[in-house]
């Protein structure tokens, strides 16, 4: 865990003839390019499964949220893996060829006719075989495993190149690179939005999936032209094993008792290292960094005999830090499960009048208005509100905390727009009819877009400063695989809520508040379920950071450097 002076110094020099702002257009490119092509799948991938492989809604949403939730359960794997052995351009680099593999799979399922059920016009269309279900999950799995090394790596990985601590201005610059990373990326999520999806409903699947694999292609080639100009900050020695003797220690001195704070008892730390002494949080932690015996637990050059029975204080505060987080971190899980709500207003697009001068919009193409209000406030926020407010800005908690607020208030509006949506179908006779169209715009789905784009820039982007802050720069991938670990769950928690909904409220004639005919269905009480959910968490929140309490118990992670196993007593 612990870095050394040659390392450090050796570090310093090649930074300073690399990295810098000329790298960024490779990185965001390659972030960009990924994003437009995999959002532009997830967006329009539920009608893909609902009219090419015959699942109805509530099996297409639970299809959607696994594939989503396994996307974003692999950036963990990916971030340890970058930051224990491979570093951070080297999982970025097999992440980037492994999803193109995928969508080239996913490609060849629109491509090959006997790769999906054959077309169907009656009301009982045939399922899809084992084989053509196994090349669909292969096509997803890959695409998300591919997803695990980009994601957590991408912008840990741009913050290595511009991150320069002596300079005053550092913070500001990435405050700064945070906000306008996110919006890079919003924007390319617009650009799926608009235009993938537009092509995809235009001209059909085969086109529609060839530009994503284009992109991707191009995305590859952007990120490996600037190879040579990238830092590469090597990785240190796993952070799993480090994390599992520090539990392994603190058991094994379970019966050991803890000195009284300012006590003279020894605590095993590195020669030049400013975590000298552990912080009295999780103090039952503070066992595995114990000197009980000079003379038996280390040896000559003054390193433990047993790393499994004596830890460096670093290694115990950096599993403090994982574990304080955690807490707050789940907040961040019904948020997610709310964000994610796009497959069932795709289906509610589907019977509203789309027109808007002059133009019928696609279903999915509605999520725009999600990424527009995101990068509206990012843009609002950073270039105005900051300057203008300077001290008194919103600090990280308060940013969270009003984006769980605005996801609560989001699936009101979801609820009574659904309400008022259905009352108008049963009003205009198609309450049997669930592809007639009522005469309601679409419009009317544009609030709860916006609410949920505004809750998931000052959430979102909230968490990832947050996680970032709190951890040491060598970890920071860890500290993005975090969020995405977050998104996963709040999937997951999504594809349950789903099928509970879906099997807890059927009815006798078979009919749920998830139904295929939405309007014999009550979404709009499956909204109101989530917005209460969501209010709870709410409150969980406000717990949860009243716990956490100050952020800035240990802010000199970085400015360590040390020497090679020197003890220190206090």
């Amino acid at each position: 865990m612990e870095i050394s002076i040659d390392q450090e110094k050796s570090t310093q020099q090649v930074t300073s003839k690399k990295g810098g702002v000329r790298t960024m257009p490779f990185i965001i490119a390659n972030e960009t390019f990924e994003k437009v092509a995999s959002v532009g799948l997830h967006i329009n991938m539920v009608l893909y499964l609902l009219y090419e492989y015959h699942f109805d809604p509530a099996t297409g949403a639970i299809i959607i949220f696994l594939w989503n939730a396994m996307s974003n359960f692999m950036p963990i794997f990916g971030a340890f893996l970058s930051d224990s052995l491979l570093g951070r351009f080297r999982v970025i680099a097999g992440g980037t060829l492994m999803e193109l593999l995928g969508l080239v799979v996913l490609w060849l399922t629109a491509i090959i006719r006997r790769a999906r059920p054959p077309e169907c016009h009656a009301q009982a269309c045939p399922t899809p075989t084992p084989p053509q279900l196994l090349l669909l999950i292969s096509s997803l799995a890959l695409t998300a495993l591919g997803a695990g090394g980009i994601r957590p790596c991408s912008i840990a990985f741009g913050a290595d190149q511009i991150n320069h601590p002596e300079n005053p201005q550092n913070e500001r610059n990435m405050k700064s690179f945070f906000n306008w990373y996110y919006v890079s990326v919003g924007i390319s999520v617009m650009v799926a939005v608009i235009f993938i999806v537009y092509i995809q409903a235009k001209y059909g699947w085969i086109v529609g999936f060839g530009i994503p694999v284009g992109l991707m292609i191009v995305s590859a080639t952007v990120f490996f032209l600037g190879s040579l100009l990238y830092v590469k900050v090597k990785p240190n020695k796993s952070l799993f094993t480090g994390f599992a003797q520090v539990i392994a220690a603190a058991w094994k001195n379970r019966h050991l008792a803890l000195p009284p704070n300012n006590s003279e008892t020894s605590w095993y730390f590195k020669n030049g290292s400013n975590l000298v002494e552990p912080t009295n949080k999780a103090r039952y932690l503070n066992k595995a960094c114990m000197i009980k015996n000079r003379e038996r637990e280390l040896d000559s050059d003054g390193i433990p005999v047993d790393p499994w029975n004596l830890c460096t204080v670093r290694q115990v505060e950096e599993l403090k830090a994982i574990i304080k987080v955690l807490p707050m971190w789940s907040t961040g899980i019904i948020v997610a499960t709310i964000t994610s709500q796009h497959s069932f207003s795709v289906v509610q697009a589907g019977s509203m009048d789309r027109h808007l001068f002059g133009l019928e919009l696609p279903p999915t193409s509605f999520s725009v208005f999600l990424i527009l209000s995101l990068t509206i406030w990012v843009a609002i926020y950073d270039r105005l509100l900051i300057p203008l407010l300077k001290s008194r800005a919103l600090t990280l908690k308060h940013r969270m905390g009003a984006g769980l607020v605005l996801s609560c208030l989001a699936m009101v509006v979801a609820a009574l727009v659904e309400r008022k949506r259905r009352n108008e179908a049963i009003k205009e006779g198609f309450i049997d009819n669930p592809k007639g169209v009522v005469h309601m715009s679409a419009m009317w789905l544009v609030p709860q877009y916006c609410l949920t784009g505004l809750a998931e820039a000052l959430n979102a982007i909230g968490q990832i400063e947050f996680y970032y802050s709190q951890f040491p720069k060598t970890m920071s991938s860890i500290a993005v695989a975090l969020f995405y670990l977050g998104l996963g769950m709040g999937n997951l928690v999504a594809s349950i809520i789903v099928k509970v909904v879906n099997v807890g409220t059927r009815r006798s004639n078979g009919v749920s508040w998830l139904s295929t005919n939405l309007n014999r269905g009550h979404y709009d009480y499956y909204y109101a379920l989530l917005s209460i959910l969501s209010f709870i968490n709410v409150l969980y929140f406000l717990l949860c950071s009243w716990i956490y309490g100050n952020t800035q118990d240990i802010n000199n992670w970085d400015d360590e450097q040390e020497a090679d196993h020197d003890i220190h007593k206090i």
